[in-house]
């Protein structure tokens, strides 16, 4: 391209010197500096952005530029048509009557959208239905309106049932069981089997072993489950991965009670992600940050690390609530009660309450 704009400078001026032609004026020159620098803001800005001014005035201009010219425009044909076709609607446009069209009360606005809300499985029809029951009168129309303002789609979209919710539904009968390594001073290597309570997040170690064989992890689950005791009739799902040491006896164990077994798909930890989530946070909470001799100073810490987690550690996943609370405090009388500390592990936890 640049090539050709300076041959077609350079012919310009010996014909014109020849006296075959005239010669290029400083407006030839000018218009091939403009042709030119157009071609490289167009290499270097792929989608220019044009101000509604912008798109008139060029709207204007093509209807007086012929069709085979408009490639000097920035533009396509079809951009600029439509430019021109919403500058002739808007030129048709009434103006307005100065009369303000009335809207819809908030407070009916508010009740739409709550029965929207708490009810996603509900369509227009329905929502409107049961605001005739309370004395509200408003068109289907007037509740899509309400909720594609506020960004709530229709019944299939808003009930649609999502992973998160499948989870939260399921959760309050639902175990996750996994196993996390830890590797002592000596470089030894030990598991620890553990089990999740989905609904409130409470934790059990059901054992801790150098060689988790798959006959010790079943009995691991037998002891665990007369420890739960009448607990266990809550539970109708176990989630586990597909290691080989839960075997087909594991398995038969948590039937016996009635309890699903539900193997994770393949290389899908995140499938798993209660039991997951729990192996970090013991990890960046306490194991991390402590040296672990041999298998019954692991089942120390842990004992502790336990005990804080599921009766004194806030959880966010249950709006801050504890997993296990503790009965509610006698009221304070006095304003400014006295906060002590505890200390758990040595301090690496801390825990807080009034003084006695």
């Amino acid at each position: 391209m640049v090539l050709r704009t300076l041959g077609f400078v350079l012919v310009r001026r010996l014909l014109g010197l020849a006296g075959l032609g005239p010669a290029a004026d400083a407006k030839d020159v000018e218009i091939v500096v403009l042709r030119h620098q157009v071609t490289v803001l167009r290499r270097q800005v792929r989608r220019p952005r044009f101000t509604p001014s912008d798109r008139m005035v060029l709207a204007v201009l093509a209807r007086l530029l012929p069709r085979d010219r408009w490639p000097v425009f920035l533009v396509s044909p079809g951009t600029l048509l439509r430019w021109h076709r919403e500058l002739v609607a808007r030129r048709w446009t009434y103006p307005h009557s100065g009369r303000s069209r009335r809207g819809l009360d908030p407070a009916v606005v508010e009740v739409v959208l709550r029965m929207a809300r708490e009810n996603p499985r509900w369509g227009y029809v329905r929502i409107v239905g049961e605001c005739r029951k309370l004395g509200l009168v408003l068109s289907a129309t007037s509740v899509r309106r309400i909720l594609r303002r506020h960004r709530l789609g229709p019944a299939p979209r808003r009930g649609s049932v999502s992973w998160a919710r499948l989870l939260r539904a399921q959760a309050a009968g639902t175990l996750a069981v996994d196993f996390f390594t830890v590797d002592t001073v000596r470089l030894r290597r030990l598991y620890v089997l553990f089990l999740v309570e989905v609904e409130n997040r409470r934790v059990h170690v059901a054992g801790i072993t150098a060689h988790p064989t798959g006959d010790w992890v079943a009995q691991a689950a037998r002891n665990l489950l007369m420890d739960l005791g009448e607990r266990a009739d809550r539970f109708r799902f176990l989630i586990r991965d597909r290691d080989a040491k839960f075997t087909a006896i594991f398995d038969a164990v948590f039937a016996g009670c009635g309890i699903e077994v539900l193997p994770i798909p393949p290389r899908a930890p995140t499938a798993n992600a209660y039991a997951e989530r729990w192996v970090r946070t013991v990890r960046t909470e306490c194991l991390d940050w402590i040296l672990i001799f041999n298998r019954r100073h692991l089942h120390h810490v842990l004992s502790a690390y336990l005990a804080h987690y599921n009766t004194r550690r806030p959880h966010r996943g249950l709006n801050l609530a504890v997993p296990q609370p503790a009965p509610a405090p006698a009221a304070i009388a006095r304003p400014g009660p006295r906060i002590e500390r505890l200390d758990v592990l040595g301090g690496l936890i801390h825990e807080y309450q009034h003084a006695a």
